[in-house]
């Protein structure tokens, strides 16, 4: 019951226990939220530091702890705000941690708006005047349509002549899949869902079952089967496309595989068409092969009959492509310098070993100038490398020559000078051919874009899987 004058006590002691009581549960409110927002603070902390190691290991348990971490904070964030309206307006705050709220930015502009207006009075509420409209306030809230689900009849008639009693319809419509029953949005719904979001089968006939429409998973699997079928022209237009360039990127990450009882770790192989950089007038283009581990044998199957330029990592898989006997012909080996400076960075980031320091230097004055040509000529690109980064390459072959007859061979230094020199030649091909990129992130943006594997904000370009893809769902 609401305390109203009448009913509240009148002796000063209750009052004052009344106050303690109530200020004690508001501190303890803010304490709560105090807390939570120390938590957010160091979980945000801890999810950037492995976000930055991420995607510089092989192993998934980091990307394991990190989606765990990111439990945890919506858990710690929700948290936050639920005791921060607890504690109520009047909340004074006690500890070092205040939580900002983050500031929300405009909704995407290309989403249409809809505009609800509000009716005004149509006089003054104070002395019944004529108004005239001065301005508007618009407030935005995000609002999301459900799924609709239809079923399209499409009519032929039929006709007879009277003449001569001949029957004329229309020809039936294309269908995706021969007398099938489902249209090309639903189509690619059910393939988008089983590979880009990674839903299995039984699950999306569940979800469609609740919304009333029953897809059994039989029925599903061979919309899929279908549909696979109907996308393998194009899946080989794009593959003929990629292995047409004069250099490709090359590059591999890990997926999740249902198995029997238990879930295995496949590889998918990426590689990437992109001449963009040496203003090369095709379109970029990326085609990914599955296979269920990282055996060298599967990367000599994909390039079986490619002899260009490959830029990849250090993969030892690799190295029969690159033998001067190999038919139709040795593939060139063009080695990430990106990969070469991550073994340096560590270092200097974890340890702040000042080899590694002056080594990261001197490796960002090569990137410099790689990002002031990017997009040129691949002649203008040679010529500014021959005048400007050669010399710079140069003097870092030299100074690491010298480090290295210094260090031990147990050194985290040492192995990433070793790192670079045992591959020389394939790092310093980029400067006898403007084609070649001084590092293969076009490829590893290919690979952290898909679903399990994070995002580095690359510019999107067409992806095929060229092999069986139902075997590979995680």
């Amino acid at each position: 019951m609401t305390n109203t004058p009448e009913h509240l006590p009148d002796e000063i002691a209750a009052l004052q226990a009344a106050l303690a009581a109530e200020r004690t549960a508001r501190q303890e409110a803010e304490a709560r939220a105090s807390g939570a927002e120390a938590m957010v603070a160091h979980l945000k902390l801890l999810i950037a530091k492995l976000r930055r190691e991420h995607y510089g290991q092989s192993s998934e348990r980091g990307g394991k702890l990190l989606d765990q971490l990111e439990l945890q904070l919506e858990e710690a964030a929700a948290t936050a705000v639920e005791d921060e309206a607890a504690a109520g307006p009047a909340r004074t705050a006690i500890g070092p941690f205040t939580r900002r709220k983050p500031v929300r930015g405009p909704f995407p502009a290309h989403l249409p708006r809809e505009r609800v207006v509000i009716p005004g009075p149509t006089a003054c509420p104070c002395c019944g005047g004529k108004l005239a409209k001065l301005s508007e306030t618009i407030t935005e809230t995000l609002e999301v349509v459900p799924r609709q689900w239809k079923v399209i009849q499409t009519v032929r008639e039929k006709f007879t002549c009277r003449s001569c009693e001949k029957i004329t319809q229309p020809p039936a419509p294309f269908h995706v899949i021969p007398r099938g029953h489902v249209g090309p949005s639903l189509l690619a719904m059910i393939l988008y869902a089983k590979y880009g979001e990674h839903q299995p089968l039984n699950r999306q006939s569940e979800t469609y079952a609740r919304e009333g429409v029953d897809l059994d998973v039989s029925t599903l699997a061979d919309h899929v089967g279908a549909g696979a079928a109907a996308l393998s022209p194009l899946i080989e237009l794009i593959r003929r496309h990629v292995f047409a360039a004069e250099r490709v990127h090359g590059d591999d990450t890990t997926v999740p595989v249902l198995a029997k009882g238990k879930t295995v770790t496949g590889r998918l192989w990426t590689y990437v068409r992109d001449d963009r950089p040496f203003a090369g007038p095709d379109p970029p283009a990326a085609v990914f092969f599955y296979s269920r581990n990282r055996a060298g044998e599967h990367p000599t199957r994909h390039l079986a009959g490619y002899a260009g330029i490959l830029q990849a990592d250090a993969y030892a898989g690799f190295g029969e492509l690159y033998d001067g006997k190999r038919k139709p012909g040795p593939i060139a080996e063009a080695a990430c310098w990106s990969h070469g400076r991550r073994h340096f960075f560590e270092q200097a980031d974890l340890r702040k070993a000042p080899l590694a320091v002056d080594a990261v230097r001197r490796i960002d004055e090569i990137f410099a100038i790689e990002r002031r040509i990017n997009a040129q000529p691949s002649g203008d690109r040679l010529a500014v490398r021959q005048n400007e980064a050669k010399p710079l390459v140069a003097d870092l072959e030299k100074w690491m020559r010298t480090e290295r007859a210094r260090l031990s061979r147990h050194a985290a230094t040492a192995q990433a000078i070793d790192y670079m020199l045992t591959r020389w030649p394939a790092f310093t091909r980029f400067l006898d051919d403007g084609r070649i990129c001084l590092s293969n992130n076009a490829a590893e943006r290919r690979c952290a874009a898909l679903p399990w594997g994070g995002d580095h904000g690359c510019s999107p370009v067409p992806i095929a899987v060229a092999s069986a893809p139902q075997r590979c769902t995680p």
